[in-house]
């Protein structure tokens, strides 16, 4: 089984670390309700990552995109159009708010939205795009537009 705790600097080892698709399939993004998970690595094939874009059931603009090592290992998430997020410490984040992996707490830790990062929280589509290059995802994954993108 895959180690669940991770160091600061692992953590942001690969976070950073370039990362690429591993075929040439072609991904549908999800409709209402819907979910894909990606298979990645990193180009010398030695660390598996993997990407979920995920939409929620009724609301257009609820979804979330989210990086994971390891299978199990969420290195970042982005989460837009639910509700606010309460991190440890009790402070509350507003939606939308970004997850990156702490030290000793994982996930668990929301900051909101860095907007230089993220200038098109509105366009999902351009977000998408925005997350993947947070992630350092260096050859995207073939996504296909869907109906509600």
């Amino acid at each position: 089984m895959a180690e669940t705790n991770l160091t600061q600097s692992e953590a942001d080892a690969l976070i950073a670390i370039e990362k690429c698709r591993l075929n040439d399939d072609t991904w549908n993004y999800p409709s209402l309700g819907g979910a894909i998970s990606i298979p990645l690595a990193s180009a010398d094939k030695r660390e598996n990552f993997v990407l979920d874009i995920s939409k929620g059931r009724i609301d257009l603009l609820k979804g979330k995109y989210q990086n994971r090592a390891r299978q199990i290992i969420v290195l970042v998430r982005l989460d837009f159009g639910g509700q606010p997020h309460r991190n440890p410490d009790g402070e509350e984040i507003p939606s939308p708010h970004l997850h990156l992996y702490r030290e000793g707490f994982g996930d668990k830790w929301a900051v909101p939205v860095p907007p230089d990062s993220f200038p098109s929280m509105c366009d999902l589509w351009q977000t998408l795009n925005d997350f993947m290059q947070f992630c350092n995802i260096k050859e995207l994954p073939i996504i296909e537009k869907g109906l509600f993108t």
